[in-house]
């Protein structure tokens, strides 16, 4: 996605060599009308999949995948980093290594919005070593829901996360691709 590099080289900031921020528009602060277009982007690339829920985990995914789900009109479902109160019922889980904040989570998502009977998008802001992702694919393969594709706004090509994904046979679209920072240049896939 065009549009998402140039606003990337535009508004991102690489810091300490390794983390691409782009707080100004996609994780800290929203740019909702550029959220739309990345929903939209999603809808053009899985919207013929007969998708019944959108899935990613808090916190950043949330509004991706929240505008997204407008033009699948699907629910969205979140996995939670931290168990609290008002979770009841039964749960799947899953132990997920944050590369951003160095430490592990257990995630959780109630079993009455995963079924067998789903067909899911996840859906997340960034994908690295792909923690975050086999996290909620272990939860989404506990739920016997089917994942029908991956969708990653931003994906740093130079770690493994896509190749191991891709390798294992999952449909990913990540709509920008870096493929290395030079200083503090971000240089893309094209």
């Amino acid at each position: 996605m065009k549009a998402l590099q140039e606003k990337i080289r535009r508004e991102g900031r690489v810091k300490d060599g390794s983390i691409l921020k782009v707080d100004h528009f996609l994780n800290h602060q929203l740019d909702i009308p550029f959220l739309q277009a990345i929903g939209q982007e999603f809808y053009r690339l899985y919207g013929n999949e007969n998708i019944t829920k959108i899935f990613t985990i808090e916190s950043s995914g949330i509004a991706i995948a929240s505008i997204a789900a407008l033009y699948f009109e699907v629910p969205v479902v979140f996995a939670k980093k931290a168990k609290s109160q008002n979770l009841d019922g039964e749960l799947y889980t899953s132990s997920v290594r944050s590369y951003t904040y160095g430490k592990d989570f257990t995630i959780t998502v109630a079993k009455k919005f995963l079924t067998p009977q789903d067909r899911v998008l996840i859906i997340d802001d960034f994908l690295a070593e792909g923690n975050a992702m086999r996290g909620l694919l272990e939860v989404t393969e506990q739920s016997g829901a089917e994942v029908v594709g991956l969708g990653i706004v931003i994906e740093k090509g130079f770690q493994s996360g896509g190749r191991d994904l891709r390798a294992r046979g999952y449909r990913l679209e990540s709509l920008a691709i870096v493929k290395e920072f030079v200083g503090d240049q971000v240089v893309f896939d094209d």
